[in-house]
């Protein structure tokens, strides 16, 4: 048997560990071979593949990134995308392919599979934590841990100065790197798109920092919106899959915290770092296992279905249900978060 792999989406820590479980297991117990396609679905739709065996996955585990490279292509909205990505299977005479990503990139998978009988097995890679399906994506716990360490450097310089240092995370509709990146960080704010913010009640947790001569960390996740606002966009403009460019939420928040209080706000925007660099144990022993069992499920024929985490427990969903509904964080978490917020 020939599989295709690719990888779609944000680049993530742990799609190299993927790949490299899946491979390995796959070539070494069921004797498959393995064709990458090159930058998310535009590999497949343009023919840009590159073979993948044992010794070209050798020594990735720790990489970030992926070998294979990604791109937010989404075929569907390509002149003939599906038609091309179906001669292109066909001419390299993939049986199954292996579709690694969040929402968009397994959007694509679930439609390839379920409207034009294209086999896939799908892997949840998001640093949000948004996929409704797994209990964790693999990138999350690194993206935590990165924006924590952040969070605790940036303490002492708020202190030294006794100024207000607002942290901008990612999170479009989901504040769960906020939350547990604020709650290990010990900010005194954590805002969520969950749950809209009121910016006088903002300010007035901050001042009563203040008091005790404590500067405030306060800890936005881009995606988040107040009362009476909307979400700050970079532009009007769109990806393929019709999502705008958020930034500029964490420069806002400092902007009104300093006209509203008299106290001096920094911005400090995370962005990409929290994408980029080695995985971490639990992202490198998640991801391998989701590799494991992504061949399991292709040596099965179990196609249309998605690898997910339920307890320490691998199993398989439908790659429908999986992209159905995204994962938010449960108004009760929060709430245990603002136990420490002012």
């Amino acid at each position: 048997m020939r599989v295709g792999v690719l990888t779609g989406g944000g680049d993530c820590p742990g799609l190299n560990a993927v790949i490299r479980g899946l491979v390995r297991k796959g070539a070494q117990e069921y004797g498959y071979e393995f064709v990458g396609f090159r930058d998310g679905w535009r590999g497949p739709m343009e023919g840009d593949a590159v073979p993948l065996d044992i010794p070209a996955v050798r020594g990735i585990l720790p990489r970030g990134g992926t070998i294979l490279g990604s791109s937010r292509t989404n075929p569907f909205k390509e002149k003939d995308g599906v038609r091309r990505i179906k001669e292109t299977l066909a001419k390299h005479e993939i049986e199954a392919l292996i579709a690694i990503g969040g929402e968009d990139t397994l959007g694509v998978a679930a439609r390839l599979s379920g409207e034009h009988a294209v086999p896939c097995v799908g892997v949840p890679k998001t640093i949000d934590n948004d996929l409704s399906a797994t209990d964790y994506t693999f990138g999350f716990d690194t993206a935590v841990g990165v924006a924590t360490e952040a969070i605790d450097r940036l303490h002492t310089t708020a202190e030294s100065h006794m100024r207000v240092l607002v942290v901008e995370v990612m999170g479009r509709h989901a504040g769960w790197i906020a939350l547990h990146s604020g709650l290990a960080g010990g900010a005194n704010v954590i805002l969520i798109p969950e749950q809209r913010f009121d910016i006088e009640q903002v300010c007035r947790w901050i001042e009563s920092r203040f008091t005790v001569r404590y500067a405030p960390i306060v800890v936005v996740a881009e995606g988040a919106m107040p009362k009476d606002g909307q979400m700050v966009l970079k532009d009007d403009s769109t990806d393929s899959f019709g999502h705008v460019r958020l930034s500029g939420v964490g420069e806002w928040l400092a902007k009104e915290i300093e006209s509203r209080t008299g106290k001096e706000a920094r911005t400090t925007v995370l962005g990409h770092t929290q994408r980029g660099g080695t995985p971490s144990a639990f992202d490198r022993w998640l991801a391998t296992r989701f590799g494991l069992h992504a061949i399991d499920a292709v040596r099965d024929g179990d196609f249309g279905k998605m690898v997910a985490l339920r307890g320490t427990a691998i199993v398989r969903v439908p790659i429908a249900e999986a992209t159905a509904k995204l994962k938010t964080v449960d108004p009760a978490l929060y709430a245990e978060a603002g136990v420490f917020f002012g």
